[in-house]
């Protein structure tokens, strides 16, 4: 393969890893908050 094309690829695929990574660090750290904060089902606090 040409080496033009190669290294293309594996920016490519380096970026899609990298959002990848993104998005598993956010949904970790919204579970994180919502075992701590115990949210309602619409997102408010419960008071009771």
């Amino acid at each position: 393969m040409y080496p033009e094309i190669e290294y293309q690829l594996m920016k490519d695929h380096a970026n899609e890893l990298r959002k990848a990574a993104d998005e598993h660090r956010r949904v970790r750290e919204v579970m994180r908050g919502n075992k701590s904060e115990r949210r309602s089902l619409f997102g408010k606090r419960r008071s009771s």
